[in-house]
């Protein structure tokens, strides 16, 4: 599973805003087991839009939070766009969305609110525990929120919970050594694709350092891997330290 966050909003690029969706839905994702594979911050640019859901479109492992966009003024673009890109079609008018505009703003709802009841043909409603306002989502794979964090973070909370259910994380080890990557290049070739790598390099005064993490689904594969690093830094005499994993 790919999952992408789509965060739209030109206040926040511009500075006006500060992104409050980011960290949050990379948190939420970790207590559930799973990791973001990207994420945008983009202008609300319709042409920059369906270039980046036209991407993750093509990606079949692909799942999909984007923030912001599906109001009713006329920089909000979402809905078209999602419609065109992932359903090849035009807005549908959603019967249950309507109703619930017309009881909450009843004659207030034309001419503009309204619309905010057309949405991409078979699109499935996210409940809005603010004001009811909902979001939808399209094949249980890709969801569309509001921008207002309130909003959108419970339907996050609540995709997770009841849609994509708890993922078994793959298992990490991670070590801080101290050399440089360069020294360790050799070992960090020799790891197999299955296994995950991530050499971050330290910069502490004149001291060189790196921490070298791995990650894998098989927990055999990945100890052995792992000792291959701790057996070369012993044999060396380079010292290391074992950091509990985040």
């Amino acid at each position: 599973m790919h999952i992408y966050a789509v965060i739209i909003g030109t206040e926040i690029l511009n500075g006006r805003r500060e992104d409050k969706h980011f960290a949050f839905l990379r948190d939420a994702l970790i207590q559930y087991g799973y990791e973001l594979y990207a994420s945008f911050i983009i202008k609300d640019d319709p042409n920059l839009i369906e270039d980046v859901y036209t991407l993750i479109k093509k990606n079949p492992q692909a799942v999909m939070f984007s923030f912001g966009g599906i109001g009713s003024t006329p920089d909000d673009l979402t809905r078209d766009i999602a419609s065109k890109v992932f359903r090849e079609a035009s807005l549908q008018r959603n019967e249950e969305f309507f109703n619930a505009i017309i009881e909450k703003f009843g004659e207030e709802a034309y001419p503009h609110r309204i619309h905010m009841a057309d949405l991409p043909p078979n699109s499935t409603l996210l409940k809005n525990p603010v004001n009811n306002m909902s979001g939808f989502a399209l094949d249980q794979r890709f969801f569309f929120m509001p921008g207002f964090p309130q909003m959108s973070h419970p339907m996050v909370e609540d995709i997770l919970k009841n849609v994509l259910g708890k993922n078994k994380a793959n298992a990490r080890l991670t070590l801080k050594a101290q050399t440089s990557e360069n020294e360790l290049i050799h070992l960090m070739n020799e790891t197999p694709k299955s296994i995950e790598l991530s050499s971050l390099p330290i910069l502490n005064g004149e001291k060189r350092e790196v921490e070298l993490s791995l990650s894998g689904e098989n927990q055999d594969i990945l100890q052995k891997e792992f000792q291959r690093y701790i057996d070369f830094l012993e044999k060396e005499k380079i010292k290391y330290e074992i950091l509990k994993s985040k």
